[in-house]
């Protein structure tokens, strides 16, 4: 049995996982965010490892084993997050700098865009780690006898009480600090960023072992790292989106990338050749569903959504364009700020609240656009509960959209790479595509956002 970490923004889920997959143990810990200041969001280093704890106790104990009988560790982790700690006492010098930190955003304008796009895939962004790690190492004013990782570094560091500094290639790939056609750490980067090499970790696959970690009272190897978008697509197979809070898209291919779409390291174990991936960011989606249920007050609860969407034959011409997409998606851009467009007299809240629906499912096609034609996309998250959605995605698609059994596709990722088996998770239900859907309102919506 196999113990999947997940650890997330706002929590760390744990999941007991047999070998066929089956899960028969969950834990579940919430992790405090900390705003200081406006567009700063921070985590405590030592609150992240507290979680992780918490919720492994809880999976273990809904499960009802001990932690004697489980056989390996697999983590997946929020990408980009950015740890700075002292070496010899393993203390953190400041609290991380979460991915959603625009602190550094001023810098990133100064960046060469053309070397960090050829080198890394990515785009100069503070949602990166690097310019994250330039501003810590400037506040602590030294960079000797520390150590940087991500949050899978951190954990790792911690479990095997130091004795491994490692890092997986696709955490290392979001770092704007590798080269993504070496996966090694690029001197010219470093350079750019002031990041000496002996602060950073080594980069290795996967689905490898990473050393022998203590956790609840045992010692277990830690068998597979992976940054959470991409365990999730090692689980769904090499396609998906994952629908939550906003979206993220991936598809497995060694193509170049088409504007608008970022490249990424994709988890592969140490005997396989290094793969890669493109990735699409949609900043809004079930937020959109958030912000009329608790900002608006047009919905008690999420799931109205699905019942109100389907009482309409027409979205009566009404479109949201949420603030819009995001990182790495076709229309992405940084100063523009939402829209809702054609409405009238006659539009209600089941109005807004499809327009709402219909713009996680058209920000999504618009990203796909970009990427190889898929024959079926595999979707996660909580958003795949709506009927309603997962069948008007199909429809905008054209393809079949067939969702997860199993909502924790990322832990199932870490689950998968630490059992050292590459196949895809368990499907649920498989939306098949009913009728054509004109786009154009959507593109026009679009267009008047941007002006």
């Amino acid at each position: 049995m196999i113990l999947a970490i997940d650890q997330g923004t706002t929590g760390t889920t744990c999941l007991v996982v047999a070998a066929g997959l089956e899960v028969i143990g969950r834990g579940y810990a919430e992790l405090a965010q900390h705003f200081p200041q406006p567009g700063w969001v921070e985590h405590d280093p030592d609150e992240i490892l507290a979680s992780v704890e918490a919720s492994a106790a809880a999976a273990l104990a809904d499960a009802g084993i001990s932690a004697r009988e489980l056989e390996a560790i697999g983590i997946a982790n929020q990408r980009e997050t950015t740890l700075l700690w002292e070496r010899r006492s393993g203390r953190p010098v400041d609290r991380a700098i979460v991915w959603q930190d625009r602190r550094t955003a001023e810098r990133c304008l100064e960046l060469p865009f053309e070397l960090v796009r050829a080198r890394t895939g990515l785009t100069p962004d503070p949602y990166f780690s690097a310019t994250k790690l330039e501003w810590l190492l400037a506040k602590a004013g030294r960079p000797d006898g520390l150590a940087f990782g991500t949050v899978d570094t951190w954990l790792v560091w911690k479990l095997t009480q130091g004795r491994v500094h490692a890092t997986d290639e696709t955490n290392a790939s979001r770092t704007l600090l590798c080269s993504l056609d070496t996966l090694d750490w690029d001197d010219e980067l470093l350079e750019l960023f002031g990041v000496r090499r002996e602060l950073l970790p080594e980069i290795r696959p996967s689905g490898t072992h990473y050393g022998e970690g203590e956790l609840l009272g045992r010692t277990l190897p830690i068998a597979g790292v992976a940054g959470d978008q991409q365990a999730a697509l090692f689980a769904a197979g090499g396609a998906k989106a994952t629908y939550g809070t906003g979206s993220f898209v991936l598809v497995e291919t060694e193509n170049a990338a088409a504007e608008g779409v970022l490249r990424t390291a994709a988890a592969r174990f140490a005997d396989e050749a290094p793969r890669r991936a493109l990735e699409g960011a949609v900043f809004v989606t079930g937020a959109a569903v958030q912000w009329l249920r608790d900002g608006l007050g047009l919905l008690a609860d999420a799931r109205e959504s699905e019942a109100l969407a389907a009482s309409l034959e027409t979205n009566g011409g009404v479109y949201f364009v949420p603030a819009l997409t995001g990182l790495g998606s076709p229309h992405w851009r940084a100063d523009a700020r939402g829209t809702i467009t054609g409405l009238t007299r006659g539009a209600t809240r089941a109005h807004l609240v499809r327009a709402a629906l219909e713009a996680a499912a058209f920000q999504t096609a618009d990203v796909l656009e970009a990427m190889p034609p898929l024959e079926l996309l595999r979707a996660d998250g909580g958003m795949t509960r709506n009927r309603w959605l997962m069948q008007f995605q199909a429809d905008v698609l054209g393809i079949p959209v067939e969702t997860a059994r199993e909502p924790e596709q990322t832990a199932l990722g870490a689950a998968l790479l630490a059992l050292g088996a590459r196949r895809t998770s368990p499907a649920g239900e498989r939306f098949e595509p009913q009728r054509a859907v004109d786009r154009s309102g959507w593109r026009d919506a679009v267009l008047r956002t941007l002006m």
